[in-house]
């Protein structure tokens, strides 16, 4: 059996800031339904519900070196639908009131946590045949399981992959501060390390040691070869071309379910549509808006960032709001979109409503009772909104970037194909423009209307496909041969 270790900085259910913790929570699931010996390793947050911890069990504690650092490192473990996961656990660094940023000490924090992953593995008794690692936060790891580690008994079979879940976030700090942690040496700085403009990357770090790269979709694998989404890595992006693969992200499946949501008031399905305006109406009185049925109702669940498109949104909001559609948005982000929905919730009594939060529930209620969903990115590796609108029946009106490109198919009325609506062009009128023609399709094509929902509740947007993609993938790094 192929055993597969992935290492996170968080993972649904225990702990969730994006969509990141998604991915982790499903992925191992569809690995495992595969066959796949696949274990997951996560910081020990304060923020886990205690309901978890209650069910963690000690295995090992040891001291973690961090330049003249001496730090306690315990493991502790627990299963949970079939997945064996660790937790890397130090007070000092995981118990704070926050998962990430807020402490000044970012790179000593996620230092200790990747020198942890693996300091474990000979305690714990697991080598996997793969160690994938996630984001800026494990990038360090397949630079020191390359430096330091690989000739130690036991590693020396280990392959690492490195998945790129979004390029702008990248890990960036002084090199005294990390050679005062980790004690890298020159030859990491070099061509081919971890050196950014005079600083340490993290992620730079795992892009050049790992030996396979990831990215969460077909086209933002391409798009980041390029300047406009590089990040000032495009070139490197490009020279590994040969090990890059976009990856499509899924959903669960099982926890988005219209027809069994229990944090939604009413179920339906694709063969019960009418069902769902009962969620809007019902919405429509929780949140204060004219409760009516019949209005169209846009949603918008996420970070309030211009990374997410919010600067158009900004630019038209009161031509949206001039084609009679309703807007509920929940999410948190910069103070000035924040400030931009407050201000425009008083201008629209009962037609706004924003929610400046992070509510699960919320946005389940949400996703259910919208008829339209907007989310007009300026880029977006991949996104999981737009899937979890598909699989809702909220028609999702996208830019073509990212995943939103490999997974929203704009309607075209002459070949009735598409389960949404998109732009290409980054800019605020091309977004109002397909904005009016979704609603007037909502208003005066009700038939078509109801069959674009149909079709997009149908729609498969779980993991059993990536997932074998990704089995391929560790394959190809170990040399196993597929099964007969």
């Amino acid at each position: 059996m192929m055993k597969i270790l992935m290492a996170a900085s968080e993972c649904v259910p225990f702990v969730k800031t994006g969509g990141l913790a998604d991915v982790i929570g499903a992925l191992p699931k569809a690995l495992a339904a595969e066959g796949v010996d696949v274990r997951v390793v996560v910081p020990k947050y304060v923020e886990i519900p205690q309901s978890y911890r209650e069910r963690m069990t000690h295995l090992v504690d040891f001291t973690v070196e961090l330049g003249w650092r001496r730090q306690y490192c315990g493991i502790d473990t627990l299963t949970e639908n079939g997945i064996t996961f660790y937790f890397i656990d130090n007070e000092y660094y995981f118990k704070r009131p926050y998962v990430y940023g807020l402490g000044g000490d970012e790179p000593e924090r996620f230092s200790f946590f990747d020198k942890a992953v693996l300091e474990m593995l000979p305690r714990i008794d697991f080598f996997p045949d793969v160690l994938h690692c996630h984001d800026w936060q494990t990038g360090m790891i397949p630079m020191l399981y390359r430096l330091q580690y690989a000739g130690r008994a036991g590693y020396g079979a280990i392959k690492t992959a490195y998945t790129i879940h979004n390029l702008q976030y990248q890990g960036i700090f002084p090199i005294d501060y990390v050679e005062d942690l980790l004690h890298l040496g020159r030859e990491a700085y070099l061509d081919g390390g971890a050196e950014f403009f005079g600083a340490c990357s993290f992620m730079k770090a795992g892009l050049n040691f790992a030996d396979r790269i990831t990215t969460v979709s077909p086209t933002y694998a391409q798009e980041i070869q390029s300047a406009y989404y590089g990040e000032k890595l495009d070139g490197l992006m490009r020279a590994k071309a040969d090990h890059l693969i976009g990856i499509l992200n899924g959903i669960d499946m099982a926890e988005y379910d219209p027809s069994t949501d229990p944090l939604i008031e009413v179920d339906y399905s694709w063969r019960s549509i009418g069902r769902k305006q009962k969620n809007k109406v019902l919405l429509q009185e929780e949140l204060g808006l004219e409760a009516d049925k019949n209005v169209p109702m846009i949603g918008m669940v996420g970070r309030l960032s211009g990374q997410k498109g919010l600067d158009l949104v900004q630019c038209v909001l009161n031509e949206i709001m001039a084609t009679g559609v309703q807007l509920v948005v929940l999410g948190k982000g910069d103070d000035n979109y924040v400030s931009m929905f407050r201000s425009a919730q008083m201008r629209y009594p009962g037609r706004l409503a924003a929610r400046i939060e992070m509510n699960n529930q919320l946005a389940h209620r949400i996703y259910a009772a919208s008829d339209l969903f907007l989310m007009p990115s300026r880029f977006e590796p991949c996104g999981l909104s737009q899937l979890i609108a598909l699989r809702y029946g909220a028609l999702p009106i996208v830019r073509e970037t990212g995943g939103l490109r490999d997974t929203v198919l704009a309607y075209n009325e002459f070949t009735d194909e598409g389960n949404g609506f998109s732009f290409t062009n980054y800019n605020a009128h091309d977004m109002l423009h397909v904005v009016e023609y979704a609603v007037r399709v909502y208003r005066d094509q009700p038939k078509t209307f109801q069959r674009l929902i149909r079709r997009a509740m149908r729609g498969q947007y779980g993991w059993d496909q990536s997932a074998r993609v990704y089995l391929e993938m560790y394959r190809g790094l170990t040399g196993e041969k597929a099964a007969e």
